[in-house]
């Protein structure tokens, strides 16, 4: 039987509403897809852990398997650079941009403060729907807007100096307000994450947590636990400067970094918990070298040093499934390129109009890289009146003299004659940075410390960033 065909008609208003009701419900519930599906991210950063205080990279001095299995299960970039200090690795982490640009020339009273007009990385994830958590030491500003809460960040716990006094039940900062931690600030930076990681997981979103450790940064504190295991050990792995080394530094830095190590172990548990390992992309990376003279491969220099163990530093990158498992990746890299590279990753547009130092580099990570592609690739690190320049082999020092990396990590046998080329390439590098990037930095430094920019929170005005006069002097440096 055929129908005769009805003539249209008008939606009633109430019929209207309810169509669109659930046009809209089929557009939040696949945007809740979208976002479930998009990897979280957790960045895991050390402090003042050098590229030999891995057991991975040969150190039988101590154990670090939730480190190591990193190495094991993802990536392993085997040239990744950073800058000699805290504060200006962090700001290129945070930009992509090296930190000179973002105003960050120092690391306290306030010339370790990021520029209020960058753009960071957590507020490109948190404009694509990502919950964001900072856990841990900032050290790029400390009143609002330079807090990590007006720089993208949702969520923070932790201290936004660089160097902090108690390790045991400290006193610390939540979003803003004063607290008192509970324990062990490197257990309690880890729980708070997990915390965060779960409850966003709960709501079915994506998330980026930036876990950024203080250890082994001093003071040399650590629990009894870890301590008891070297107390008397004896250290086998000596500093290139033996002589230079305090044994009993080391043996409390060996003890933090296995405290460290259990964390991440603790955060990669509960990432297999919420059943997320194959949607998480885990990096893990050090903010400088080793703070002390200790066993670092045999390369010249420490914290604070221009030379290559002042300023290599492990990156391990997994993200199961979609990153080959014990991928070595031999492409020069550094701080600069984590931003534009895991954003890439993760499909999130990069904000702002600055342009990156940083390239991405997760066709490497994919294993689709061209390697001629960055070939004549160079770095630059600065500090203290000090710029070095790494090319993919070689290794331009402050003054000037050329080493071959490759076959000299501790930097004694000069080739600037015997590689004339290499080395004009490389100063030159060197002069063009410090025209273009240097000169971004004003010659004094007139930022004023916001008061009151934020109503809902009290300034808070620490002697760190004051500069002491009449009579008055620090205790300490920090």
């Amino acid at each position: 039987m055929t129908c005769p065909a009805s003539p249209p008609r008008r939606l009633q208003s109430g019929r209207t509403t309810a169509l669109l009701g659930l046009l809209l419900l089929g557009w939040f519930a696949a945007a809740r897809t979208a976002d479930a599906e998009r990897p979280n991210v957790l960045v895991i950063v050390a402090d003042d852990m050098g590229w030999g205080d891995l057991s991975f990279n040969g150190n039988t001095n101590l154990s670090t398997p939730h480190i190591d299995s990193l190495a094991r299960d993802g990536a392993r970039f085997e040239r990744f650079f950073v800058q000699p200090v805290c504060a200006p690795t962090r700001a290129e982490f945070l930009t992509g941009r090296y930190h000179p640009r973002g105003g960050v020339h120092g690391v306290s009273t306030g010339a370790e403060r990021l520029d209020l007009d960058e753009k960071t990385i957590a507020e490109a994830f948190r404009a694509a729907g990502y919950a964001t958590g900072c856990f841990g030491k900032w050290h790029n500003g400390s009143q609002y807007p330079y807090h990590p809460n007006g720089r993208g960040f949702d969520e923070y716990y932790g201290f936004t100096s660089g160097h902090w006094g108690e390790y045991f039940d400290p006193p610390l900062d939540h979003n803003g307000r004063d607290v008192r931690g509970q324990g062990y600030i490197t257990d309690d930076l880890a729980g708070r994450a997990i915390d965060f990681m779960r409850e966003v997981r709960g709501k079915r979103r994506p998330f980026f947590a930036y876990v950024a450790f203080n250890t082994p940064h001093s003071p040399m504190q650590v629990p009894d636990e870890y301590w008891s295991k070297f107390a008397a050990a004896k250290i086998e792995l000596r500093g290139a400067k033996r002589k230079l080394e305090e044994v009993e530094h080391t043996r409390a830095a060996l003890a933090m970094c296995e405290n460290l190590d259990a964390n991440v172990g603790r955060l990669l548990a509960a990432i297999d918990a919420l059943r997320i390992e194959e949607n998480t992309i885990v990096a893990f990376f050090s903010d400088n070298g080793p703070n002390g003279h200790r066993w670092n491969g045999g390369m010249k220099g420490i914290k604070g040093s221009t030379d290559e163990g002042g300023v290599r530093s492990p990156l391990l990158v997994r993200w199961t499934g979609e990153i080959e498992a014990e991928h070595s990746i031999r492409t020069i890299s550094g701080a600069i390129d984590l931003y534009p590279t895991l954003a890439a990753l993760a499909g999130v547009p990069i904000i702002g109009d600055r342009p990156l130092d940083g390239v991405d580099l997760s066709p490497s990570l994919q294993g689709e890289e061209d390697f001629r592609k960055h070939a004549l690739r160079i770095l630059v690190q600065h500090w203290g009146g000090k710029t070095s320049a790494r090319g993919g082999r070689y290794r331009l020092d402050a003054g000037g003299r050329l080493y071959d990396m490759t076959v000299d990590r501790a930097q004694q046998r000069d080739l600037a004659e015997d590689r004339p080329r290499v080395a004009r390439m490389l100063r030159k590098a060197v002069d063009d940075w410090r025209t273009e990037v240097l000169a971004e930095l004003p010659r004094k430094d007139n930022r004023p410390f916001p008061v009151g920019a934020d109503p809902m929170r009290a300034t808070t005005l620490p002697a760190r960033d004051g500069e002491p006069h009449g009579g008055v002097e620090r205790s300490a440096k920090a």
